[in-house]
């Protein structure tokens, strides 16, 4: 079992960036357009933002307001499938006999993110990179309560995921569309996680693990599962 607070959150989305928007989604849950919109990142230089996917857009936008005022935060970034557009153009290229950019393969690797975000935050603390399964918010948590258990008083925690390019749709069918959550995560007793084996046959929860917390956090559940494979984790909360 794993122990910790949650003491803030930020989530987007297209079309969804406010938590009243949130709200409403998390209401009547439903599919977006994945639309080539972007989340505002006009807090970074502009020479800066040139760099970012929208991958990075996503991880910024949510991240950098929580990590405002805070020094020495440790970062984990959490995406199973990372920037599979920028891979797929770069296998594109390969492909069709073009030279390789390499700029675009430096950005393409899973660690690119928080290489980015300790640039530009100029931030040396702890950050690590996880690609798991769908159960990958579970997986960082683990990670970050591992850092927050070792003396850290506050860790990042950032979910993102892209909408992956229509060649990829036969083998990836857990992205309903492009999101990111960032989790402000402290010491603490007001969430206990802990991991269960699943029963034959039990169906996987519907949305990504990261937005089902969102829907239970906005409805102000106090326990709930979610179950992917062979895994079911059971979240607590203490009123």
């Amino acid at each position: 079992m794993i122990n910790f607070n949650i003491a803030a959150w930020r989530a987007w989305a297209p079309g969804l960036d406010s938590v009243a928007d949130w709200q409403a989604w998390s209401q009547q849950p439903r599919l977006l357009d994945a639309s080539n919109s972007a989340p505002d990142v006009s807090f970074l230089p502009a020479m800066q933002r040139r760099r970012l996917s929208r991958l990075a857009r996503m991880a910024f936008s949510v991240g950098w307001p929580l990590a405002e005022g805070l020094e020495a935060l440790p970062l984990v970034f959490v995406s199973r499938h990372g920037e599979t557009p920028r891979t797929f153009d770069i296998l594109s290229d390969l492909g069709a006999g073009q030279p390789l950019s390499p700029t675009q393969f430096s950005l393409s690797v899973h660690n690119a993110v928080i290489g980015l975000w300790s640039i530009m935050r100029g931030e040396t603390s702890e950050m690590t990179a996880v690609a798991a399964a769908g159960d990958g918010l579970e997986h960082g948590l683990i990670e970050a309560c591992a850092l927050l258990h070792e003396g850290a008083p506050a860790v990042l925690l950032v979910i993102t995921e892209e909408q992956p390019p229509e060649a990829y749709a036969r083998w990836i069918d857990d992205v309903p569309f492009p999101y990111a959550v960032g989790l402000l995560l402290t010491p603490g007793e007001q969430w206990q996680v802990s991991l269960s084996a699943a029963p034959p046959g039990a169906p996987r929860t519907r949305w990504p693990h990261a937005l089902e917390l969102l829907r239970h956090l906005l409805a102000g559940h106090t326990s709930f599962q979610h179950a992917w494979k062979s895994r079911v984790w059971n979240w607590h909360r203490t009123p």
